[in-house]
């Protein structure tokens, strides 16, 4: 089989894959912490690296279909890589259900009927699920060709309104504030898990491995490249908008980054910044979408699921899987409509990357008992790839801490 996705392709699906719906409604999240939320920031980049170098590990030792839970199958065996392959899939498809909830949010900006029904914005966040799964069921090249433009298309807004939001305004009129008066190590916990989310995805290059070019290197230069790349343009455009907005009404609003370009270019940049957030939504969307047919599908190679997902058409496209992930993420997005925008999307991001964490968690274990075996075999391993290891298990840990925080 042709391999399609070289390592600016595999950049672009990590990258991708991370940023996405996060950064354009998080500052609105993140505003009732003011200027504590640049901890969360700080601690969740550092934490994503090191579960970044902890995959890298993994994934140049022994590279396969499937990513996270084939690691957890080879380091502790079938039934925990069945917990962590289902917590893990959980994952893709509510994260794709937050997604495009939040890409209903920005279509208000074009539509604002959208966002004074429920019902509507629900149909449109259900529409676009099922838009980019025709686009997946075409196949793999044609997603990563989709990715690749989304990608660089969606760098430009970030860039131009952090940049120019910074400029503009003043960082250091932004509060430190702590709304639920919390002990700070706390505070920074559940800010830490609801920042991750936007780091949600680094391990998108490792699940389609039978698909990269010399996977070994292109994986492991992938992750952590992707991983800086979405860090640097996610710390710059969160300080933009916060220097740009009060903290008191950026709270209450569902398209922060349009909101922000409105006060630097007017209506004009206002509906230039939403076209611009649905390209980059849109491109998540897209590479999500892809994991929810991939890993289920890896799965029932492996036994991990049933047989049916993993049948495929004549391309070796999952459509089954693509088609059965899907109606579950319409079926989420309907249960949460009423709840409105913003919570309906704060309440699948916390599932979401609580479920991706334990995954996270479990593949950092694996990365340690699989170079304590390799020791054992007498196979040299690097100290600093051990230690590495047991951080990325710390931050782990210690953002899963957040989810009871949080609630």
């Amino acid at each position: 089989m042709k391999k399609s996705l070289g390592i600016w392709r595999t950049w672009a699906l990590v990258v991708g894959t991370i940023i996405g719906s996060g950064i354009f409604t998080l500052p609105a999240i993140l505003a009732p912490y003011g200027k504590n939320s640049f901890y969360g920031w700080g601690l969740a980049t550092f934490g994503t690296l090191s579960i970044a170098f902890a995959l890298s590990h993994l994934s140049s030792r022994n590279p396969r279909e499937g990513g996270p839970y084939t690691f957890v199958n080879e380091a502790f065996g079938h039934y925990p890589a069945m917990f962590i392959a289902w917590g893990y899939w959980i994952s893709v498809w509510v994260s794709v259900a937050a997604i495009a909830t939040s890409f209903s949010g920005y279509m208000a900006i074009f539509f604002p009927v959208i966002a004074d029904y429920y019902w509507l914005s629900a149909l449109v966040a259900i529409l676009v699920v099922w838009i980019f799964t025709y686009v997946n069921v075409r196949g793999v090249e044609e997603v990563s060709v989709v990715q690749l433009i989304t990608v660089i298309l969606k760098l430009i807004p970030l860039l131009i309104v952090g940049a120019i939001g910074f400029v503009m305004g003043d960082i250091s009129d932004v509060p430190a504030l702590n709304p639920k008066e919390e002990g700070f190590p706390t505070m920074v916990s559940g800010i830490t898990l609801l920042v991750m989310w936007s780091f949600i995805g680094i391990e998108a290059a490792t699940v389609p491995s039978d698909n990269v070019e010399n996977p070994k290197k292109t994986i492991p230069r992938a992750l952590v490249l992707g991983t800086l790349t979405a860090a640097a343009a996610y710390i710059l455009a969160t300080a933009g908008v916060m220097a740009l907005i009060p903290s008191e009404i950026l709270q209450f609003s569902t398209s922060p980054f349009a909101d922000a370009a409105s006060l630097i270019f007017g209506d004009i940049g206002a509906l230039m910044i939403g076209f611009g957030a649905l390209i980059a939504i849109g491109g998540a969307l897209n590479s999500n979408i892809l994991l929810s047919g991939t890993v289920p599908m890896a799965g029932a190679i492996d036994g991990l699921f049933p047989l049916r997902f993993k049948n495929t058409d004549k391309n070796g496209t999952p459509v089954f899987s693509l088609i059965f992930s899907s109606g579950l993420t319409s079926a989420i997005i309907l249960f949460n409509a009423n709840k409105g925008t913003l919570k309906a999307f704060e309440i699948m991001i916390l599932i979401a990357t609580f479920s991706v964490l334990l995954t996270y968690l479990g593949t950092s274990l694996a990365s340690i008992k699989l170079q304590l075996k390799d020791r054992a075999n007498g196979q040299p391993i690097n100290f600093l790839t051990f230690m590495n290891s047991f951080l990325a298990i710390l931050y782990s840990l210690f953002a899963i801490i957040g989810a009871w925080v949080i609630y």
